[in-house]
Parts: C-alpha cells; sequence; structure tokens
C-alpha cells in the first residue's frame, strides 16, 4: 500500500505536555530508502525535537525504519536537517536560545504534491498542574458539548 499523501506520523503527545504557540510547515532532505519508507508509512516522531546544530535546523530522534527493498540503506535515528527559509529559521533560532521555546514536532505528512513535510510547533513545556488543568478544561468542553447537543 503506496501512501502518496496524507499524514504518515503524528506526535499526539505534543500537545499534552507542551503549551503549542505557534506552527509551522518545514521540509526535509531525506535519503530515497527514507521516501520509501514514509510512503510505506512507518515512521515514529514520539521522541524526537528540533534543535540547533552549526547555525541550522535538525530534527533529532527521529525514527524512520530501514526499507528492506533498498540497496543502500540509511541510519533510521540519523539526524535530519530541516528546510525552511532563512528569516524564519533566524526567529525561531532566536526563541529557542533567548526564550525557553522548544521545537516539537507535532505530524510528518506528504503534501499535495506527495512531497514530505513536518509540521513543528513553537513550544513552551507544560508543568504538572498545568496538564491537569488543561485535561480538566478538555473534559469541562466536552461536558458542554453533550449537554448543547442533548437540549
Amino acid at each position: 500500500m503506496s501512501n502518496t499523501t496524507g499524514r504518515i506520523a503524528e506526535n499526539r503527545r505534543a500537545r499534552y505536555d507542551y503549551q503549542i504557540e505557534e506552527t509551522l510547515e518545514v521540509g526535509l532532505i531525506l535519503q530515497g530508502s527514507e521516501v520509501k519508507s514514509l510512503r510505506s508509512g512507518k515512521a515514529s516522531i514520539v521522541e524526537s525535537y528540533a534543535a540547533e546544530e552549526k547555525g541550522s535546523l535538525v530534527l533529532i530522534n527521529a525514527n524512520i525504519p530501514v526499507y528492506p527493498a533498498a540497496r543502500e540503506n540509511h541510519e533510521p535515528k540519523r539526524m535530519r536537517s530541516l528546510l525552511l527559509k532563512a528569516k524564519e529559521r533566524d526567529k525561531y533560532l532566536n526563541m529557542i536560545r533567548r526564550e525557553g521555546y522548544t521545537l516539537v514536532p507535532l505530524s510528518l505528512y506528504f503534501n499535495k504534491l506527495g512531497i514530505a513535510k513536518l509540521s513543528l510547533g513553537l513550544a513552551k513545556g507544560r508543568k504538572k498542574h498545568d496538564k491537569r488543568e488543561a485535561h480538566k478544561q478538555r473534559d469541562w468542553a466536552r461536558q458542554k458539548r453533550k449537554i448543547l447537543k442533548e437540549h
């Protein structure tokens, strides 16, 4: 089964652990065997993050498994360079350095042209009590919808 468009991997935990302030779409520099592996729908971005490496942004700890049919394969958890405009890159690097933000991958997908893209969230970590509060608010919103639906 070939996955030419649509979501490949999602990091659902990120929205629970972090307060997402802004999202951005970036490209990835991938090898051929990595693209083939992504098309088969097998990847994980759950424990990954974006960080600075020699003045550019890289994706660290994303797991794209080996593609068995490839002659030359890739390292599953290698660092992958992220593609974004220089102005955006400088803006987000400054936010990471100075203001204590983190760039967290939210989802990995193929766009309409079949190009692999990564949705990153500019985030601040949540404390345990913040997580509890967010959980309460979600539950209350769910209950309100249910009550309104019944009446």
